[in-house]
């Protein structure tokens, strides 16, 4: 026997209201929305503070607040404001490598790699430091490299203790390149770049001059360059004050000449081959 009144009337949701539930919608402009109890409808041309305009089709603007009470495409809508996108995902490092996300610091190798100075360092740490924490390797500063054979020595290389050298001015004929032909070690790679100072490894576009002025031999070449340029060069204040808005310009690899940029990839390759 067929049943006259269907399934229990108390099945399901029966208290649903026909046009559904109350959804929250997130703003957008243009939306059109309807304020049921006036009849008011507009397009979404504004919100803040807690408040959304719509305006009509004659141009007329009204003001409500935010929250339930609205329809869209006939259906209970609470207006929401739009959730701000956080900040974009790092992709690349600033050396151009895949960034890796959620990998803690390596424990440090005993390998190392040895620039000459402060800045040398700064500017590699700068490029490559998300790299070189991954791979567990630490960056020192030796300020010259006048007694290079010596710190070869105490360093001790030997296998998983390897040793990466870079040298400013590393060219033929140079006082540089006539230290570092002392050093016979195959657990210690020396290389280097053709500039005096590392500060030249950075591009004078990203700097925003024409180029690295050639400052004559015998003379500072940091303080031969403020001069040049016509900054303030009376004492190594001055100095650090100017390398602090070079390196400041140095964003990513991009900005490095790639006589450097080789050179410190290489380092960083020998000191963490296993």
């Amino acid at each position: 026997m067929a049943d006259r009144y269907g399934n229990d009337v108390l099945a399901g949701d029966w208290r649903k209201p026909k046009n559904g539930r109350t959804v929250e919608v997130a703003l957008e402009k243009g939306m059109v929305v309807e304020e049921p109890t006036s009849g008011f409808v507009g397009a979404v041309v504004r919100w803040e503070h807690g408040v959304v305009d719509l305006e009509d089709r004659h141009g007329k603007i009204r003001t409500y607040p935010m929250g339930p009470g609205f329809w869209v495409d006939g259906k209970p809508v609470s207006l929401v404001a739009p959730k701000k996108a956080g900040p974009a995902k790092k992709t690349t490092t600033a050396s151009g490598s895949v960034a890796v996300d959620g990998v803690r610091a390596r424990v440090a190798r005993a390998s190392r790699i040895y620039v000459e100075g402060r800045h040398d360092a700064e500017l590699v740490e700068r490029v490559w430091g998300d790299d070189l924490r991954i791979e567990g390797v630490v960056v020192e500063y030796l300020e010259g490299i006048d007694d290079l054979p010596a710190i070869v020595n105490r360093f001790q290389p030997g296998p998983g203790r390897r040793l990466g050298v870079l040298v400013d001015h590393l060219v033929d004929g140079s006082k540089e390149s006539k230290i570092a032909a002392q050093v016979n070690n195959r657990h210690v790679l020396v290389v280097g770049h053709p500039f005096i100072d590392i500060w030249e490894a950075v591009k004078p576009s990203s700097v925003g001059i024409a180029e690295w002025p050639k400052i004559p031999y015998g003379e500072d070449w940091k303080k031969g360059v403020l001069k040049t340029f016509g900054w303030p060069a009376t004492d190594q204040a001055d100095v650090a004050a100017a390398w602090k808005h070079i390196l400041s310009k140095v964003k990513s690899f991009a900005d490095l000449d790639p006589a450097l940029l080789g050179r410190v990839e290489e380092l960083i390759d020998f000191v963490t081959m296993d």
